[in-house]
């Protein structure tokens, strides 16, 4: 699963380039923020398994106001390097691998 290049944004992390991409329309459970934001990353030069970030906050653009961070470039090279750590394999084909950092994240009700 290759990530569409519109709306993506590059990274450098350890001199290796990745293209990164948050989801610019929250879906339906992340727009009522009953489920966290997630982002997804790929090599930017030879895409392979793609890593799915799940956060632990809110999407930035949530339809009932509720406070949330915005996804920095930091942030995302943090998780990068977490997932490397973890196992992932970005020039590898296959499934995606899923980076789950849910803690602390409570449902909007």
């Amino acid at each position: 699963m290759a990530l569409v290049r519109k709306g993506s944004r590059r990274i450098v992390v350890d001199g290796t380039a990745y293209r990164w991409r948050l989801r610019g329309r929250p879906t339906y459970f992340q727009g009522l923020a009953w489920s966290p934001c997630t982002f997804a990353v790929e090599r930017a030069d030879t895409p392979g398994t793609t890593l799915l970030v799940t956060t632990n906050q809110p999407h930035p653009s949530n339809w009932i106001g509720r406070e949330a961070e915005p996804v920095l470039p930091s942030g995302v090279a943090a998780a990068i390097r977490l997932a490397l750590r973890g196992g992932w394999t970005p020039a590898a084909l296959g499934s995606a691998f899923h980076l789950d950092q849910p803690a602390g994240f409570t449902p909007g009700f």
